[in-house]
């Protein structure tokens, strides 16, 4: 079996096999090797080991030397060199208009040619850009177009979790991933709550998938009933990281139970059936974490324990306020009516209520002429 070290480059996040020959690297050490590029400088993830030959996809290429304090101080050099270089690659792409997001720039460790990563949602003619910067630079240019999932590798940053991108942790090969995956972990199907940086859909949501599919498998259905002690239950929660289901009994009563006390009542493999000694466990025993919840009360119950409202007490004191008014306002109109005699018509009108409108008496007074004015005719 060949022996072999895995090795990272910088912009490569697959793990490549190089032929230690005669060195002896171990892991972390920067190693120089040869590519199909040219000569380039990496570091080294696994230590030298036999691997199968039938699991090499390429010839090896060979390990020509673990860095030497020389080769660390030209890699910083060639560092600065893509700083520059990518100051004049953003001047010239907006120079010449181009549709195109510059991302980063690498040059190769034997100074063979410089590559120019960008990303762009359609083909882009760069030829004149290339011709430019080939007299700028004075060097061999080569131009590479990524997608946005490299890009976001390659920049980093912050996941909506607060820690360092999947792609940039556990650089390897992009999965392909769905939207099936997240209606499967029941997550909400927002855009902005399953999509990362890149605008994708997220790396993690590939990582738990298979553990929430196989629960599922496994566990009842939500909505079907399940046969316990204290009647039947119906499913209502399924917890897949806690490997729980919670049932819902007749009475409101909610708990939860572990998938592994739970059997099938017809001697197969759904699980529909929660026995006496499971329960007894489950109260009782190791496994006494099941967490009930007890019903509330219906609302009726809730209203007639209510108490009256401020407001309704504010508002019956002015009512009643209100009524003693007007009944002591009556009684000094009849006083005025007795007192008075012939001139009780005039003193109710004046002692009339004052909320009658103006336009209303005006109403009352052009209905006709008074008995006084038919005799003076």
């Amino acid at each position: 079996m060949p022996t072999v070290v895995g090795v990272r480059l910088r912009f490569t996040p697959k793990v490549l096999y190089f032929d230690p020959r005669d060195t002896t690297p171990v892991e972390g050490d920067a190693v120089i090797v040869e590519t199909e590029r040219g000569t380039e400088i990496g570091e080294v993830v696994a230590e030298p080991h036999e691997i199968e030959e039938s699991a090499l996809p390429a010839p090896l290429k060979p390990v020509v030397r673990i860095a030497t304090e020389n080769d660390l101080v030209h890699a910083e050099v060639l560092a600065g060199r893509e700083t520059e270089a990518m100051s004049n690659f953003r001047n010239l792409v907006r120079e010449h208009e181009l549709d195109m997001k510059p991302v980063a720039v690498e040059c190769l460790f034997d100074e063979a040619k410089i590559v120019f990563y960008f990303s762009a949602e359609e083909r882009v003619d760069f030829r004149a850009l290339v011709r430019d910067l080939a007299s700028r630079l004075k060097t061999r240019v080569d131009m590479r177009q990524i997608g946005v999932r490299d890009e976001a590798r390659i920049v980093g940053g912050l996941g909506h979790c607060g820690e360092q991108l999947c792609c940039v942790r556990f650089p390897d090969e992009f999965q392909p991933v769905s939207i099936r995956m997240a209606k499967e972990q029941d997550l909400p199907l927002n855009p902005l709550k399953i999509s990362g940086l890149c605008g994708r859909l997220m790396c993690c949501l590939r990582y738990e998938y298979d553990a929430y599919k196989d629960f599922k498998t496994r566990a009842p259905k939500r909505g079907s009933l399940v046969e316990t002690p204290a009647g039947e239950g119906k499913v209502v929660e399924l917890n897949t990281p806690q490997e729980s289901v919670t049932l819902r009994l007749e009475d409101g009563t909610k708990f939860a139970v572990p998938l592994s006390s739970m059997e099938c009542g017809k001697g197969g493999s759904c699980p529909c059936l929660l026995t006496q000694k499971a329960m007894d466990e489950l109260r009782v025993g190791p496994l006494s974490s099941v967490s009930v919840t007890v019903p509330e009360k219906p609302a009726e119950e809730k209203k007639s324990k209510r108490r009256p409202r401020s407001r309704g007490a504010k508002g019956s004191q002015k009512a009643g306020s209100e009524s003693g008014g007007k009944q002591a306002k009556s009684q000094g109109e009849k006083a005025g009516a007795n007192a008075s005699g012939k001139q009780a018509g005039s003193e109710k009108q004046a002692a009339a209520p004052t909320s009658k409108s103006p336009g209303r008496r005006r109403r009352r007074r052009r209905r006709g002429p008074s008995e006084g004015d038919k005799k003076s005719t």
